[in-house]
């Protein structure tokens, strides 16, 4: 596992999808919807619709909207969405990953495409950076006015069935298993406030990315996120703490 945090690309763009919130709740409503749909609308016995309304929830996404989602799922007239997940180098050679959720697959090709060559990118084939990421559980447990040293964390994380603890000074990351993840956030939220905690996409190597190149690449991460269809954006870049 790469000794880079995630963490700090998480805070680095908290401030920016806090903006974008009402964007956000669209994008969980499809996410739920779809994860009902083909796992049935109860959450105790469809692990995905689980993690996807717990997602919804640390959202502060309104119940409503979770129900109005799950409802959706069982009625005739619900659209019909589709994963596709499209594949690209941003600028300086950073590997990205865009997951969708579309009803309209040449819409939402397009707007990638269109995304990737206006922002000093390139679409890519299909296989042609996935290789580069790993599926994992990602905690975060933020170390400020945490009375906890390291060893206690590492034998808690343990104890919870995760497989690695990294340390730094101002968080605690864990990562596990993606089969495993739902058990080990659950035993962990006993003891923790968990700040994060997601399914995601790990680079299994960070590449730092050149100042000059910063500002283009956050430009391109954007604008694929404002689009309507994308669901998540993942990428190998490793900005400046600054």
């Amino acid at each position: 596992m790469s000794g880079h945090s995630k963490w700090n690309n998480i805070q680095g763009r908290k401030n920016a999808q806090d903006a974008k919130r009402g964007k956000i709740f669209q994008k969980l409503s499809r996410e739920i919807y779809m994860a009902a749909k083909s796992g049935g609308p109860d959450p105790d016995s469809n692990p995905q619709l689980r993690l996807m309304v717990d997602k919804a929830r640390a959202a502060n996404m309104p119940k409503d909207n979770i129900k109005r989602a799950i409802d959706k799922s069982t009625g005739a007239d619900g659209a019909n969405y589709e994963e596709i997940t499209y594949e690209g180098y941003g600028p300086a050679g950073i590997a990205i990953l865009v997951h969708t959720l579309t009803d309209n697959r040449n819409r939402t090709a397009s707007a990638v495409r269109a995304d990737f060559t206006r922002n000093g990118g390139n679409l890519g084939e299909s296989g042609s950076v996935s290789f580069m990421f790993d599926r994992r559980g990602y905690i975060a447990i933020d170390r400020e006015d945490l009375d906890v040293d390291e060893d206690q964390m590492f034998e808690d994380v343990i104890n919870a069935g995760a497989e690695d603890l990294q340390t730094s000074e101002d968080v605690f990351e864990i990562y596990t298993d993606p089969k495993d993840f739902a058990e080990v956030r659950d035993e962990l939220q006993k003891k923790y406030e968990l700040d994060t905690a997601e399914l995601t996409m790990v680079p299994q190597n960070y590449v730092p990315v050149p100042e000059d190149k910063v500002e283009q690449l956050e430009r391109l991460i954007d604008r694929l996120e404002d689009e309507d269809d994308v669901s998540e954006v993942y990428h190998s870049g490793e900005f400046p703490e600054d």
